[in-house]
């Protein structure tokens, strides 16, 4: 299991319930775009304890997410990258300056990237993060809720970054191009809970376990069975984040 932070406060949480275990439990640290600003945030993600949630921006501190980032239990930096869906044109060199913080934080650590990229009705937040990484980026990731063209797909693989698809495919037909698209050895699957529960949850809270249903779906897809997806994409993920295990 790898629990991944969104900001320092929650990355800090993140590394200390990986500390409680001697394995399996790892962390995953770093800014996401969304907190670098004053910005609008789903109150659904709190948690049935929580009474109240302020996004008022935090500064990246370079000192304390190298210390945070160097502990043996991380193994890797995000979720990072570029979010355009609901900022003001203003923000975006804030998130860009922050963004490439991370990567020099990823390659001094040699520490895998998590990248968050959604882009809006007029800006592509792909190709802006697509250009940081060729510039910048000495390390391989993977980008999180994989939602671009096959293009952008193309430019991710060549640049040696993994997809990951939720339970999204089990009920957008719009994605199952991209999925074929994607080699097996470079896929990966995932949740994004609490949101997109998949077929046949749909209407309820997204729960790890539903992931399984991310892998069924890609199985029909790509006429494979579940066991051979399963399988494959263990072992994408075990290689890209598997030299940071203890």
């Amino acid at each position: 299991m790898v629990n991944v932070g969104t900001k320092y406060e929650t990355s800090v949480q993140a590394v200390s319930l990986a500390k409680k275990y001697k394995e399996g439990v790892y962390a995953i640290v770093g800014l996401h775009p969304i907190h670098t600003i004053a910005s609008y945030h789903d109150e659904a993600e709190l948690g049935e304890n929580a009474t109240s949630f302020t996004s008022a921006g935090e500064v990246f501190d370079d000192k304390m997410y190298f210390d945070l980032a160097s502990h043996p239990k991380v193994i890797g930096i995000g979720e990072c990258g570029l979010d355009y869906f609901r900022i003001d044109e203003s923000t975006k060199n804030i998130q860009q300056e922050v963004f490439s913080k991370q990567i020099v934080l990823a390659n001094k650590l040699h520490k895998p990237l998590m990248l968050h990229t959604r882009s809006s009705e007029d800006s592509n937040a792909y190709l802006d993060v697509i250009s940081m990484l060729k510039n910048e980026a000495r390390v391989p990731g993977n980008v999180h809720f994989f939602a671009g063209t096959t293009a952008e797909a193309k430019v991710f693989l060549d640049l040696g970054f993994y997809l990951s698809f939720t339970g999204v495919v089990t009920f957008a037909k719009a994605y199952e191009e991209l999925v074929k698209f994607v080699p097996l050895d470079r896929l990966l699957v995932e949740t994004d809970c609490p949101y997109v529960a998949p077929v046949p949850k749909r209407g309820k809270r997204n729960e790890p376990a539903f992931v399984k249903h991310v892998a069924e779906k890609i199985a029909v897809i790509k006429n494979l069975s579940t066991d051979e997806v399963a399988s494959q994409t263990t072992k994408n993920w075990f290689k890209l984040f598997g030299s940071g295990l203890d």
